[in-house]
């Protein structure tokens, strides 16, 4: 798998990776995790853990340059909503939950 764009803000992180057919979604985050929780506990010596979920969404090779904007400009675009905010109204506009405030 190859890093196309990592990025984000103290209380969330987005990255956009290409992976190979055969690696499933799920798999590639484990090893994110994983290999991440290792370098912070070698480099920083300190305790790091992840959250139990995440998210996971496929995008078309069209939307590449825009989701690595999206990705490294996320203080930018945190100004104007924050992280709840989107994800709810992202959720809402993909019918995968009905919010109502």
């Amino acid at each position: 798998m190859k890093a196309l764009a990592v990025g984000g803000m103290p209380d969330h992180l987005h990255v956009l990776l290409s992976l190979p057919p055969d690696i499933a979604a799920s798999k590639a985050i484990q090893l994110v995790k994983a290999g991440s929780s290792k370098w912070v506990h070698e480099q920083q010596r300190t305790r790091f853990e992840w959250q139990v979920g995440y998210g996971a969404f496929t995008i078309g090779i069209s939307q590449i340059k825009r989701t690595v904007d999206y990705i490294l400009n996320q203080e930018k675009h945190h100004a104007k909503r924050s992280f709840v905010q989107e994800w709810k109204m992202f959720l809402k506009r993909h019918g995968l939950v009905d919010y109502e405030d």
